[in-house]
């Protein structure tokens, strides 16, 4: 398959949709994602947060910090380094398995910031 950049919603939203069906046949993560009841909705909300990311021209509203707190007090406190790391190998394996070029690496450093920020807010918030 001859990969291209994301260039467009629909490439955001299979992105999106196949990493997602990784991350809930993962045994390490699929226990956080679990609680998610309409995932059709939830992938809609997801594919706006990074068209909003890497296209800069929709607006997310949402506070995926507060979200991924949530997440974490749920499962008693246990989200930790192992968990954002392997959601990382995941969205750079699912990526390059689906793009190449300037906007495909964006999404790549982006989620890298995103999730140590979140690591880093979720210890914050147990204390």
């Amino acid at each position: 398959m001859e990969k291209k950049d994301i260039t467009s919603r629909e490439d955001i939203h299979f992105l999106v949709s196949t990493f997602y069906n990784k991350v809930r046949s993962d045994v390490l993560l699929a226990p956080f994602f679990s609680g998610i009841e309409d995932w059709d909705e939830h992938l809609e909300r997801l594919t706006t947060f990074w068209e909003s990311s890497l296209f800069l021209k929709t607006k997310y509203y949402g506070d995926p910090l507060k979200a991924h707190v949530k997440v974490d007090q749920e499962h008693g406190n246990t989200m930790g380094q192992e968990h954002f790391g392997q959601w990382m190998n995941l969205w750079y394996e699912t990526v390059d398995q689906l793009f190449e070029g300037e906007r495909a690496q964006m999404a790549k450093n982006r989620a890298r910031k995103m999730s140590t920020f979140l690591y880093l807010k979720i210890f914050e918030a147990r204390s």
